[in-house]
């Protein structure tokens, strides 16, 4: 049964109602333009580049060397990688081995990334030589089955005058000492040949990667996606955005085979960035910029603003903390960021004033998405075409994709036009399930007039124009910076404090991230704590964009009559206060 078409009048021109072609494997991307470009530069790191084909051989080799240290099809192998060049050969490498990927935020503490060691049985991991990501990565395989432990140092991908005064200052990053038994990742390549194991890949019901999300409760689970997943998104992706390619000249999809220069600033880890830079630069030829961390420079955001410059970067996605952060920054017009041309905004709402200040001085075209991880993660998207974008909405179904609207209660009934109920989603980018998590399954899948459908927890309704928008969140999610931050996770962490009773988390409105993480404490009987206590303890178990920004303690916190505590009590309170100023 088609999805398509979705009801309205100012569909995209030239955008397809559907798409095929998606039952491939996704490493099919690197193979592909590895054949019809292979002298033309994919990754760019400090200056130094890297070809397609030289990225292929990586990944070859990299499969090889995985196939024999035992790892087999369905076998897990997890990454905790900044953006650097590795990033891309060990994700294909893994793939091409037949195992799944496990992308992990390598700045998560040791216990956070052991959860997901552990739940995913991951039995490989890549790490960076670094002085804190190494130590971490150490005790995060501890009581895991993790056999393999390779380790990446940047030197060998830096130009050769860099690397030889980088480490004769010792600018390079490096960990003190290497256990015994850990793979050097250049020695890795070394000892394996560019040939990856023959394994038979079935792109629609084999798992390409595990990502772990909140979901709709906040308890971190292993959202399971396919190849073909992936494969179908970057494709949708790629026929829905059309843009000028040159001042005045007509929107068409982007050309490809070294025309465009992604910009790598959102983490390859998430699945923003992993699918719409990492993935969609492969899949269109084109080269992609290596960040490892947007933050970095004097002021913040200077080194992104220097690589937009220098690399002449066509196309941009970020969440709006980082539309922002280049509108404001206090050396814009120190630079020309014209070369820019197209814009992909998601991970929370962007507003119109923040779009419109970028667009006017970069002269580029922002389209906004919304997708979760579940959904590989695209599912929705206003047009790139500037007359039919109405900001404020997410657009409409890619091709392929089908949402209702549905009730809250069983998420079976589709809800009239303009009435607000959750959002639910159909469509080849829909995630298998939870990783062996067959209850909170049952909990997000209905079946609707024959097709599965993901209930994503996100509240909204479609106007009269068949526009999307979302009104509210379900989910007591906080968005910081685009990332998702689950109370419930916060609040496990703080529940270890010895002196703490009880602890509720809450999003309260923040200028720079959109929201940040509040904490409210009550102590438990006779103890006294600090602000700066509660952070501390905090700041060593929990990744920054988690960590509480405020604390307030109460002498008694909000509660329901079975003894739960009650955040939206305590989210209205602060509402009222902001309401006051």
């Amino acid at each position: 049964m088609s999805l398509q078409p979705w009801p309205t009048g100012n569909w995209p021109n030239g955008v397809p109602r559907e798409i095929s072609g998606f039952d491939k494997p996704l490493f099919s991307f690197l193979d592909d333009s590895a054949a019809r470009y292979p002298d033309k530069t994919y990754t760019i790191f400090n200056g130094a580049e890297r070809s397609f084909a030289k990225v292929k051989d990586s990944a070859d080799r990299i499969a090889n060397f995985l196939a024999s240290r035992g790892i087999k099809k369905g076998d897990r192998v997890a990454i905790f990688l900044p953006n650097i060049p590795h990033y891309p050969e060990v994700y294909f490498g893994i793939l091409k081995a037949g195992a799944v990927c496990v992308t992990c935020n390598p700045l998560y503490t040791a216990p956070e990334l052991n959860l997901q060691m552990r739940d995913s049985g991951a039995k490989a991991v890549f790490c960076m030589d670094h002085e804190i990501f190494y130590p971490v990565t150490v005790e995060a395989v501890k009581n895991s089955a993790v056999e393999t432990v390779v380790i990446c140092n940047v030197k060998s991908y830096l130009p050769k005058v860099v690397g030889i005064i980088g480490g004769l200052l010792g600018k390079i990053p490096k960990a003190k000492r290497h256990e015994p038994g850990h793979f050097m990742y250049d020695d890795a390549l070394k000892s394996a040949k560019p040939v990856p194991p023959a394994v038979s890949i079935d792109p629609m019901k084999d798992l390409a990667l595990i990502i772990y999300t909140g979901g709709t409760t906040g308890v971190p689970k292993g959202a399971s996606l396919t190849h073909s997943n992936f494969v179908f998104d970057v494709m949708a992706v790629h026929a829905w955005m059309r843009i000028p390619h040159e001042k005045g000249g007509e929107p068409e999809q982007l050309r490809v085979g070294g025309f465009h220069c992604f910009l790598g600033v959102l983490p390859w880890y998430h699945s923003f960035g992993m699918t719409m830079v990492m993935l969609w630069s492969c899949y269109t030829g084109s080269r992609l910029v290596c960040i490892p961390n947007p933050r970095d420079g004097n002021p913040p955001f200077t080194v992104v603003l220097e690589a937009v410059q220098k690399y002449r970067t066509t196309i941009m996605c970020a969440v709006p903390t980082i539309f922002i952060a280049f509108t404001n920054h206090p050396l814009l017009k120190k630079f020309d960021l014209s070369s820019i041309m197209g814009c992909g905004s998601g991970g929370a709402p962007l507003p119109v004033e923040s779009a419109r200040q970028f667009e006017e001085k970069t002269g580029a075209i922002i389209f906004e998405g919304y997708g979760l991880s579940e959904t590989a993660p695209l599912a929705t998207a206003n047009p790139s075409d500037t007359k039919l974008r109405k900001f404020g909405s997410v657009g409409f179904p890619i091709p392929n994709t089908d949402v209702k609207i549905v009730d809250l209660e069983t998420g079976l009934t589709e809800l009239p036009r303009g009435e607000d109920g959750e959002i639910a989603i159909s469509g080849p980018e829909v995630m298998v399930g939870y990783w062996e998590k067959p209850k909170e399954n049952d909990a997000v899948f209905r079946e609707i007039g024959g097709n599965r459908y993901f209930l994503t927890g996100d509240i909204g309704h479609i106007d009269e124009e068949g526009y999307i928008l979302i009104t509210d969140r379900k989910k007591d999610m906080i968005l910081v910076g685009g990332f998702n931050c689950y109370p419930r996770e916060v609040e496990e962490v703080l529940f270890e404090h010895p002196k703490i009773a009880l602890a509720a988390v809450v999003g309260i409105p923040d200028p720079v991230s959109g929201e940040a993480v509040k904490v409210f404490v009550q102590l438990k009987p006779g103890q006294t704590a600090t602000e700066d206590e509660i952070r501390e303890f905090a700041k060593e178990r929990l990744a920054g964009y988690k960590r509480p920004r405020h604390v307030e303690f109460r002498e008694a916190l909000p509660v329901s009559p079975i003894g739960k505590v009650l955040r939206r009590v305590l989210r209205d309170e602060e509402r009222e206060k902001i309401g006051k100023k």
